[in-house]
């Protein structure tokens, strides 16, 4: 979290919860693109070269995405940083005026006032909070969608630690925000480049009573730094305190996952590798599936480990990875089409009738890292795969015989948030040897 200390936008109160003015704020979004391409066509008229005017349009709608999702944070924020994650995934003219501003989402956003921070702190810990710190800092070392973080030296041992806060009015201001969301996604759709608002406000609310307990997040992840306690590649900070709305744990030291992208290819393989195995090595070693990818939640230790925070959006899989992701896996791997359809079938995920063939060549894709020895993930090649899948008329309308069970809903996210990491780092991995190594019902090819 040290590399998180950079420098934040001005303090402001805690979270509005008014449902007009937050609806307000987002519908800006929407109305200020109308905006814009008017005004973009009145420069072409002008003799304005057309690919300048889009640019400019471009880079003012990502900058005034990222200043009102952040300055909303709760879900709107939650929905900005889902995008920065996904912005691999879009075509490279609306992705690159967006990929500087939209990826401040992932761990910074204008933090709330001392006072509130005290307010917070005093409720969750008592009026003699501060004798549990010998140092305390003022000002946050990140601030997030729903709390922020302070770095402070815990009293009874001398560690340094991260104390992450939750604001004031932020389970509230979650609600509302889906809800606008929700109303308005036909209308944002057009400007954040094909992302599923809608569908990312539905995610968001079956989890949000879960996330903004952070007893229960606590909880969790001191499940999973005791499972990689001592981990030659993975380090997950142990917790000392959790309440509902404050959690004290060890501090992190390191630099931010999207920072490796601008280190050499044997650095970036070997981290996006290590990164990659977290997300499937942490449900079967302790049961939690960590379900917020984004590279915010992820630093590089100067030793060279991974660190993970963040465990407040998770899948709780005691048993593991469901075994019948490996056997669609292996079995797609083997080119056997109609074992794979009914694979498919048995697990919820085909709601209407789809030839076999057709089926697994719509989504060979998905299988395709794990198919090769090594495999090679590029932005050009996400950026293949999405418009693809987004293309409900091609491919006789498979997109819409296509369904993801419950079950298997934050799996997916994780799969796909994975692989856009990856193609964000330009990485290049042995990603079938993860597989086969952490996956339940992996077997051999033939």
């Amino acid at each position: 979290m040290e590399a998180m200390n950079e420098a934040l936008p001005p303090e402001r109160e805690n979270i509005s919860r008014s449902t007009f003015g937050r609806g307000a704020r987002l519908i800006q979004i929407p109305l200020s693109g109308a905006g814009r391409k008017a005004w973009g066509w009145g420069r072409r008229l002008t003799g304005t070269d057309p690919d300048v005017v889009a640019a400019d349009n471009a880079e003012r709608m990502a900058r005034q995405m990222t200043q009102v999702l952040g300055e909303l944070k709760g879900g709107a924020m939650k929905v900005g940083q889902m995008m920065s994650l996904m912005e691999a995934a879009l075509p490279e003219d609306q992705a690159a005026p967006m990929r500087g501003h939209l990826k401040r989402l992932q761990d910074s956003a204008p933090p709330m006032p001392e006072s509130k921070v005290h307010g917070v702190l005093r409720a969750e810990l008592g009026s003699d909070w501060q004798s549990l710190f010998t140092d305390f800092s003022k000002r946050p070392a990140a601030a997030a969608s729903i709390g922020q973080v302070h770095k402070a030296v815990w009293a009874a041992t001398g560690r340094p630690v991260a104390v992450k806060i939750q604001y004031p009015g932020a389970e509230e201001a979650l609600l509302t925000d889906l809800a606008a969301l929700r109303r308005m996604a036909s209308a944002v759709a057009p400007f954040t480049g094909g992302v599923d608002v809608a569908a990312l406000a539905d995610e968001v609310a079956a989890r949000v009573s879960e996330e903004v307990d952070y007893t229960r997040e606590g909880d969790t992840q001191a499940r999973v730094a005791k499972a990689f306690a001592g981990h030659s590649e993975f380090f997950v900070p142990d917790v000392l305190v959790a309440t509902r709305r404050v959690m004290v744990s060890d501090w992190v030291t390191g630099e931010r996952l999207s920072a490796m992208a601008d280190q050499g290819p044997d650095e970036r393989n070997r981290i996006g590798l290590s990164y990659v195995r977290f997300l499937f090595a942490s449900p079967k070693l302790s049961g939690v599936l960590h379900a917020d990818p984004h590279p915010g939640n992820f630093l590089v230790l100067p030793d060279g480990r991974l660190g993970v925070v963040d465990f407040g959006l998770v899948a709780q899989l005691p048993e593991g990875l469901p075994p019948a992701m490996g056997r669609l896996v292996c079995t797609a791997r083997d080119g056997r089409a109609a074992d794979v359809a009914q694979g498919l079938r048995d697990e919820g995920f085909v709601t209407a009738d789809i030839a076999s063939e057709d089926l697994l060549s719509y989504l060979s894709p998905f299988f395709e890292p794990a198919a090769v020895p090594e495999f090679h993930f590029t932005r050009a090649w996400m950026q293949q795969q999405f418009a693809r899948v987004r293309d409900v008329d091609g491919n006789d309308g498979i997109a819409l015989k296509l369904t993801v069970p419950p079950v298997y809903a934050l799996i997916y996210r994780v799969w796909l948030g994975g692989i856009a990491v990856l193609a964000q780092l330009d990485v290049r991995a042995r990603f079938g040897d993860v597989l086969e190594e952490f996956l339940p019902g992996w077997f051999p090819a033939p």
